[in-house]
């Protein structure tokens, strides 16, 4: 078994991943990016299932940032050996740049994917004997 990683080790990987970036993407992103500790369900969950693993928000106050869920992707991907934990960090930070970049543009086209998504898994939900 692979021993679950820190959230020490998750904000070296983090910063690692983060320097792979061109500094251009980081353009009003005045809040960063947080790694916050808790686990964070989506208010749509059903069962218990559907774990929020990145946030990207922009607020009046706070300004635009990024949020990682360091619980839900723990107890997402904690047993990964440490490269692919890496690459599955790496794509949320890649979608919630996505969003930051095209809250810049005025965009919303992956919104709108994340919505349709969200929209699948709870008809999937809601289906009799949901077994796909």
């Amino acid at each position: 078994m692979v021993n679950m990683v820190s959230i020490e080790e998750v904000q070296i990987m983090l910063d690692e991943i983060v320097e792979e970036f061109p500094p251009g993407l980081f353009k009003d992103l005045n809040g960063g990016i947080l790694l916050l500790p808790q686990i964070k369900l989506h208010k749509k969950s059903i069962g218990e299932d559907l774990y929020v693993l990145g946030e990207y928000r922009n607020e009046r106050i706070s300004g635009r940032y990024i949020i990682v869920y360091y619980g839900s992707v723990n107890k997402l991907y904690g047993n990964l050996p440490r490269n692919k934990l890496k690459s599955k960090l790496r794509t949320i930070i890649k979608h919630e740049f996505t969003h930051h970049l095209e809250s810049l543009a005025g965009e919303r086209d992956l919104e709108i994917e994340d919505e349709r998504q969200l929209y699948k898994y709870i008809r999937s939900k809601k289906r009799p004997n949901n077994n796909k």
